[in-house]
């Protein structure tokens, strides 16, 4: 397998956010331990790319200060690749249109924005776009109407090229029954050459 500079180019994985305090509580329940990131962080280790999940603070009740504050502790240049799922994909959007930063990559993994959640105040800036090489968005046939909504709101402002998985729903281990994402693995490969 091709091994690429670390110092070069690195993944930050945003989670989504779980529906109450208590799904986070026990290790085993965590969302963001139970499914696809794990395995992407595996995957990527082995290439010798850095890949980090950033833990944010209390994701069942995000506020978008506090998930910058704890993400900017990460390391974003231009040659960052940047992956969210649910959630964790409006507090990327956010704060890449917030920011202007350069990233080499932005996955949106069954985006979301409709809802209460402070993450979601906000509108999408245009400009994102100009700055990042490559945005993806990975969606399935059967995600929830909200959540086919939300990827259009999304895809609307910011293009990109969108992928469908049959019965994959909103990407959680549940909807996939795996906790391996070898569909992003191939696009992420793809990015690197």
């Amino acid at each position: 397998m091709k091994k690429y500079e670390p110092q070069k180019i690195n993944c930050i994985i945003v989670h989504g956010c779980p529906g109450t305090e208590e799904s986070t509580m026990d290790l085993s329940r965590r969302m963001y331990d139970k499914h696809w990131m794990p395995w992407i962080r595996s995957q990527l280790d082995s290439m010798e790319i850095p890949a980090e999940i950033a833990l944010m603070p209390e994701p069942w009740a995000p506020v978008y200060k506090n998930w910058k504050k704890e993400f900017e502790k990460y390391p974003v240049a231009e040659q960052t690749i940047l992956i969210g799922h649910s959630c964790g994909c409006a507090f990327l959007t956010r704060w890449l249109g917030d920011t202007k930063r350069k990233v080499m990559a932005l996955v949106l993994v069954a985006p979301w924005k409709i809802g209460k959640h402070d993450l979601y105040n906000f509108t999408i800036d245009p400009t994102i776009k100009n700055r990042i090489k490559t945005i993806l968005f990975f969606t399935s046939d059967t995600e929830v109407a909200d959540g086919k909504k939300s990827l259009e709101m999304y895809h609307s402002v910011l293009g990109g090229k969108i992928i469908t998985l049959p019965n994959h729903g909103h990407y959680t281990m549940e909807d996939m029954r795996t906790d391996e994402f070898p569909e992003l693995m191939e696009e992420i490969k793809n990015l690197l050459q």
